[in-house]
């Protein structure tokens, strides 16, 4: 996983696309973990490490996000 080391390095453009990419990753984890779980027969451990990568990636797309929304003192 590519995680943004330095977001004030980026532009804004190069932002917005690996926020893309980082919340298509975070679906398909979650579409693997469904899977497996409705398939009875997974093992807890792959799915607890999945859900983790899952946090982890919530966790980026939530730094780019308040990276990219402006600040605004009401």
């Amino acid at each position: 996983m590519n995680a943004p080391t330095d977001l004030s390095m980026k532009t804004d453009e190069v932002l917005r696309v690996e926020l893309e990419v980082f919340r298509r990753q975070h679906r398909d984890l979650d579409e693997a973990i469904e899977a497996l779980q409705a398939k009875g027969t997974s093992d807890p451990l792959t799915i607890k490490r999945l859900k983790k990568q899952k946090l982890r990636l919530k966790d980026i797309i939530r730094l780019i996000e308040d990276r990219l929304t402006p600040d605004i003192i009401a």
